[in-house]
């Protein structure tokens, strides 16, 4: 499969590039970036092409990686979909439920395989947990935090207009969700949304299986703070979700896997873009709540 990728900046850079670059059932055709010049330059780096328009590479690929910001991801998704391109994702697949649901909409018309990036369903020992834990009933309620110093530290993401924009609801509730939506079910309700320490936010969730979950999500912790954890508590007693003796680029290498099973199957992906739907539709009930202090 000849894939390309879609931005270059800190996080292209960072796991996207290499993960395509050593994916050994993968061919790194192409660079596309809003800035020819980026582009140009992380080309160079990978021996590969760069593409001054998106649809020269569209038309020279099978697949696309995409890690840009959300708004900028979605609208591409769906170029990309109606040109017959399968879809690796990362999340937010997008910050409104429109863009989401025109991204779903591309990919089912196209009939074309999609994976959203959550790093932490594509990570060995997170994902293994989580699936031993799916198979778990009983659980009666669940706390998550995702504490992030991105704001507070050196962070190559500090300068993201968009985090800056939409905050750790946007950024690290994603992750959040993913880990608990497999377990504790789809949520009903977002009963409760209040706000905390500058872009921290908490939420309150009432999931199908009649568990509830608490989350504390946030890109401004002071850095000895930072960090993730999930809890889990029910009948079977209490579980903590295991940390990754990897980073990000094996994760992305086990995404691109996927996609690529996918598109050989046709049987899609359980972190598909309908997924990356549901997530976008609850953070964005969320931020409403949050907006309009029904917290």
């Amino acid at each position: 499969m000849r894939i390309g990728l879609l931005g270059t900046g800190p996080w292209a850079k960072a796991a996207y590039a290499p993960a395509l670059a050593g994916h050994t059932g993968l061919e790194f055709a192409g660079v596309w970036g809003r800035r020819p010049e980026a582009a140009t330059e992380l080309a160079e780096q990978y021996g590969v092409a760069a593409y001054a328009d998106v649809d020269a590479l569209l038309a020279d690929v099978d697949a696309v990686a995409v890690a840009l910001p959300p708004s900028v991801q979605a609208e591409l998704a769906v170029r990309a979909a109606q040109a017959g391109r399968h879809l690796l994702l990362d999340k937010p697949l997008a910050v409104t439920v429109a863009e989401g649901r025109a991204v779903v909409q591309a990919v089912e018309k196209a009939g074309v395989a999609s994976v959203v990036f959550f790093t932490a369903r594509f990570q060995k020992e997170p994902e293994a947990w989580i699936d031993e834990q799916a198979a778990v009933a009983g659980w009666f309620t669940a706390r998550a935090q995702w504490l992030g110093a991105v704001f507070t530290s050196d962070s190559p993401f500090a300068a993201s207009p968009w985090r800056r924009e939409k905050g750790a609801l946007w950024d690290v509730g994603p992750h959040a969700l993913s880990v608990l939506l497999p377990v504790l079910g789809d949520v009903r309700q977002v009963v409760a949304a209040a706000h905390g320490p500058a872009d921290t936010v908490h939420l309150v969730l009432d999931h199908s299986t009649g568990a509830s979950s608490t989350l504390t999500l946030s890109l401004t912790a002071p850095p000895a703070a930072a960090g993730a954890d999930v809890e889990l508590r029910g009948e079977a007693g209490v579980t903590l979700l295991p940390g990754s003796s990897e980073g990000a680029v094996p994760a992305l290498s086990r995404a691109a896997d996927a996609l690529v099973r996918a598109a050989r199957t046709g049987r899609p992906h359980p972190c598909d873009a309908a997924f990356g739907l549901r997530v976008t539709e609850i953070l964005a009930t969320a931020e409403a709540r949050l907006a309009d202090g029904r917290g």
